[in-house]
């Protein structure tokens, strides 16, 4: 999402990414950011938790609100009084450990270069993103 705020912005609109992965969106350095120290998938709270929802969007706009440009800011929420949650979902298990284990490291590894499930994948690329090309209409900055 980063890498996207950072084109949208480029054409004049301001943007703000929430992240449950700090390293990964310092890395990425995107426009502007929020960070929740929760458990990926959970970057707006807690499944049937309006009211904590409802202050973490809050929390969201205000910080876009006083953001400066390649901020992270760190959004004052913890997911349980202690830190042993991370232990189960944030560190990956080893081999032997994955058989027994419901929160096995299932990710594949990481390239440098686009990877595609197939060749007629690769083949039907297209250079001009046809994803992005709302973007076309927008005048560059």
């Amino acid at each position: 999402m980063g890498l996207i705020a950072k084109e949208i912005e480029r054409r004049g609109i301001p943007t703000l990414c929430m992240s449950s992965a700090l390293s990964i969106t310092a890395a990425v350095n995107p426009p502007r950011a929020v960070y929740l120290d929760y458990p990926l998938g959970h970057t707006a709270g807690r499944r049937d938790n309006g009211s904590e929802q409802d202050a973490i969007m809050t929390a969201t706009l205000e910080a876009f609100a006083q953001a400066e440009p390649g901020q992270i800011s760190h959004l004052p929420f913890e997911w349980a009084t202690d830190h042993s949650w991370k232990d189960s979902v944030m560190r990956p298990h080893k081999q032997s450990d994955q058989s027994s284990n419901e929160h096995a490291d299932n990710r594949v590894e990481r390239f440098d270069t686009p990877q595609y499930q197939s060749e007629s994948d690769a083949q039907a690329v297209d250079g001009s993103c046809p994803t992005c090309i709302f973007l076309a209409d927008t005048k560059a900055v």
